[in-house]
């Protein structure tokens, strides 16, 4: 793909970025050389990072798939770094065009790239977002201009609530988000654990965040249930992501879900 049509003007190509080295793990193409140089040594350390990368993006197809499936049209996704492929709108817009996405990051050069993504996509938009402030992202004029809260919507928290440390800070934000959506909207949470993690597996994530600003709190699954408070949780529950609803025997990690460091519900609004 030619740069041009996905890199805006501004955008340092010699720092590398988290949001582009998750597309590296995922096979895409919207990351640079330097991504490609410090995915290799993360997996160097962590070699399950790519295949747990594919599992989140799996996670986050079927559970677009189960909302579109629920008559849902209108998405909202806080914490999406760059909207690759495979991503939110893409599912949803599939399978209904009228759909209408929010993409929401705290990184200004996931959503700089994002935007550029969908420039030519009237109905979806990606903005800058603190899920620590929900209040401010409901708040948001495109955000009001895109989505109407009058009627149902599925918010998407995946892979982003461990980066929130302080637990009332993190079960309060999503309060704020549940207690914004009409009946029959829905949540999916994914978040990281250590929980029966192997020793060694521990250490190497240790080693891939030492010296970064990734502060991380890798909750139980005992701690993790509470985010699911005041919803219907789906079947099959909290579970490892594999494990929700697979499509096929074939699905990343199926065999071995405990790999995936990361539990992963739906919850429906009564």
């Amino acid at each position: 793909m030619d740069a041009k049509t996905w890199v805006p003007e501004g955008i340092s190509q010699d720092m590398p970025n988290g949001a582009r080295m998750y597309d590296y793990f995922l096979g895409g193409y919207y990351n640079f050389e330097i991504d490609r140089q410090m995915s290799e040594k993360a997996l160097q350390i962590y070699p399950d990072g790519r295949l747990t990368a594919q599992a989140c993006r799996a996670f986050l197809r079927r559970v677009t798939g189960f909302f579109v499936e629920q008559g849902i049209d209108q998405f909202l996704e806080i914490g999406s770094g760059i909207p690759t492929s495979g991503h939110v709108h893409e599912v949803a817009q599939k399978a209904n065009p009228a759909a209408r996405v929010v993409y929401v990051d705290i990184d200004p050069v996931a959503i700089a790239h994002g935007q550029a993504i969908l420039k030519d996509n009237l109905n979806a938009i990606a903005i800058v977002g603190d899920v620590r402030r929900p209040d401010d992202i409901l708040g948001h004029p495109e955000v009001k201009g895109l989505l109407d809260f009058g009627r149902p919507v599925a918010v998407s928290l995946l892979t982003l609530l461990h980066a929130v440390v302080d637990d009332e800070q993190a079960y309060a934000a999503v309060r704020v988000l549940r207690d914004a959506l009409v009946p029959g909207s829905y949540i999916a949470i994914s978040h990281g654990t250590r929980e029966n993690a192997p020793p060694e597996t521990i250490k190497q994530m240790e080693m891939l965040t030492r010296g970064t600003s990734m502060p991380a709190r890798y909750r139980s699954h005992a701690d993790i249930e509470p985010f699911f408070e005041g919803l219907e949780v789906v079947e099959p529950g909290l579970v490892h992501i594999p494990l929700w609803r697979p499509e096929g025997p074939d699905d990343v990690l199926l065999d071995e879900p405990e790999r995936v460091l990361i539990y992963g519900g739906v919850g429906r609004k009564p």
